[in-house]
């Protein structure tokens, strides 16, 4: 997203603010006017004789069946196509009307569409914008338009962050990789920065804080594009479905999330001195599929997630955390979408995507505050299973019928996070959206990486012997055994996908394989003590766990030499 107009308009006196911004008068100070609707408006892409846009429509008016957004250019722009809407102009005048599929628009809801336009000169952005008829607020994304002081994105954001660009590298992880034998080989490589508690904002026991982490990433990026990796992860009730990696805030601690750790982040992003770093957010790993596949009456469903259902804070921390961070311009932040392992079931697909949408349009966020979505966050999912795929038929039976794929609809990570991205336009989200895939530990490599496909006696015969995933259950996600590094990093690796990263930093704990006391907030979860037989969650079956494992995000040096040992490809 490349270009954006932040300009407040109602149907109220004006004042003209020092900024350029206008905002609605607000006569005794109780907060701005009532706005019947808002439009966020932004360029994606431009070059010499084109564009793409993508626009935003929120209601806060009646609920309505069918809508019509109008807006005037004030150049010789021309639409030549466009998505999600009916788009038609009259000399400068545009009209975008619904399509069957999206007509309503109900009280405090959103719709998105997109297009493509012809332009020479200048490419001036439209000032006033229409919903039936009614003039809307023109927002940024960013503060939405209960926040007026807002001075939302100043400058350009490019379509793929990665592009073009070297990715930082941690040094407190590269230095323990180096101290590995054989470590030296990937030490270099770029890996995640995780401010999982709010103390880490600030550096934990002598360590780097957020502020270190970018002051070394101005030295690492020299004269060239440089894009910094940090995972924000401190949701109140943080993953209520796996005690390994709950958190230090309770389910109800939303004001501390926002005030103790959101609000102090995002005012370290917006220093300018970080100005010309591509910082990328990857927001609350494993929290909003929780509240479609563990929540009611599924027998995975817990207490915990219950609770977080019921009381919203997962959706409205996600928004307040997408609205705020995605202020500055140089912030891209991509919403993690599980692995195909948890939401790749009909049962869970479009209704994981539901969810997303909610907390992307939550505390003031709109869907221009999110770039893109990122699967197999520190998982184990393998890229690409090669010798079979889910149209294939053995004795009669479709693989999906197997007992490893339990009739998903995907059987690996790339086919997921290209088809959840289609799932996820169709919600809502903007058709340019990006996806990233965590590769850490995925490769699956070595002597247990099968050469072709089983034999063919029967569908589980045939999938066993082929699969690269030598997980036990793909339910499994704890300090697994046999697992190795995957695709190194890389931009732009297949359609639809930003980048392959290294979320987690391979070595570091996904938990602990035995109760371990500690100040950070970590219990212990049955799913790292390898002699545990399983739960809902992973068919009952073994957890598969490495033994002797620390707390979760402690150096695992056993963990560190297996996946370097079966990485795949491998290592030289």
């Amino acid at each position: 997203m490349s270009r954006t107009r932040t300009a407040m308009l109602a149907a109220a006196a004006l004042v003209a603010g020092a900024s350029g911004t206008a905002l609605a008068a607000d006569p005794g100070g109780i907060g701005l006017a009532a706005v019947p609707c808002t439009v966020d408006y932004k360029v994606q892409n431009q070059w010499d004789t084109g564009f793409t846009a993508a626009v935003t429509v929120t209601n806060q008016g009646a609920a309505k069946s069918n809508w019509s957004v109008k807006w005037s250019y004030a150049g010789n722009q021309k639409v030549t196509s466009g998505w999600n809407a009916k788009i038609s102009q009259s000399g400068a005048a545009v009209t975008a009307a619904n399509e069957t599929y999206n007509g309503t628009l109900g009280t405090g809801g959103s719709v998105s569409f997109g297009f493509q336009a012809s332009y020479s000169g200048a490419n001036a952005l439209p000032a006033t914008f229409t919903l039936d008829g009614v003039t809307c607020n023109v927002d940024d994304g960013g503060g939405g338009p209960t926040d007026p002081t807002d001075p939302g994105p100043t400058g350009p954001k490019v379509d793929n962050p990665y592009s073009g660009a070297k990715v930082y590298v941690n040094p407190e992880w590269s230095a323990k990789a180096a101290a590995e034998p054989g470590g030296s080989r990937i030490a270099s490589q770029p890996t995640g920065v995780w401010l999982d508690r709010i103390a880490a904002i600030n550096g934990v026991n002598g360590g780097m804080g957020l502020r270190d982490h970018l002051d070394a990433a101005l030295t690492q990026k020299g004269s060239g594009e440089l894009v910094v990796q940090l995972v924000i992860y401190n949701l109140p009730g943080r993953d209520c479905a796996a005690l390994a990696s709950n958190g230090e805030l309770g389910p109800t601690e939303l004001g501390r999330y926002k005030t103790e750790y959101i609000d102090p982040i995002a005012a370290v992003l917006a220093d300018p001195k970080y100005a010309a770093l591509r910082i990328v957010t990857t927001i609350e790993i494993d929290s909003l599929p929780n509240l479609v596949t563990n929540t009611g009456s599924r027998p995975t469903a817990t207490p915990q997630c219950d609770v977080m259902k019921a009381n919203g804070n997962y959706q409205k921390g996600v928004g307040y955390a997408l609205n705020k961070l995605g202020d500055a311009a140089n912030v891209y932040n991509y919403i993690d979408a599980g692995h195909h392992g948890w939401i790749g079931w009909d049962d869970n697909f479009a209704s994981s995507a539901a969810v997303m949408k909610e907390a992307a349009t939550s505390e003031g966020a709109t869907v221009n505050d999110v770039h893109g979505f990122i699967a197999n966050t520190a998982n184990y999912s393998a890229l690409k299973e090669n010798n079979f795929t889910i149209n294939d038929s053995v004795a009669g039976k479709s693989v999906r019928e197997s007992k490893w794929v339990d009739w998903n609809r995907y059987t690996d990570e790339l086919s997921f996070a290209q088809g959840f991205r289609n799932q996820l336009v169709t919600t809502g989200f903007n058709s340019g959206i990006g996806m990233l895939i965590d590769t850490s530990r995925n490769g699956w490599g070595g002597s247990a990486r099968p050469a072709g496909p089983g034999a063919t006696t029967d569908v589980d015969t045939y999938v066993n012997g082929g699969r690269y995933d030598r997980r036990i259950h793909v339910g499994n996600w704890c300090n697994q055994s046999g697992a190795g590094l995957g695709e190194r990093p890389q931009a732009s690796p297949a359609a639809g996908i930003d980048a392959y990263v290294w979320i987690k930093p391979p070595g570091e704990s996904d938990g602990a394989s035995s109760e371990i006391p500690n100040d950070e907030g970590k219990g212990f979860d049955r799913m790292c003590d390898p002699t545990y037989t399983g739960n809902p969650r992973n068919g009952n079956n073994l957890s598969g766990a490495l033994p002797n494992a620390p707390l979760s995000g402690h150096w695992f040096s056993a963990q560190f030499q297996q996946l370097m040992q079966n990485a795949y490809p491998p290592l030289s």
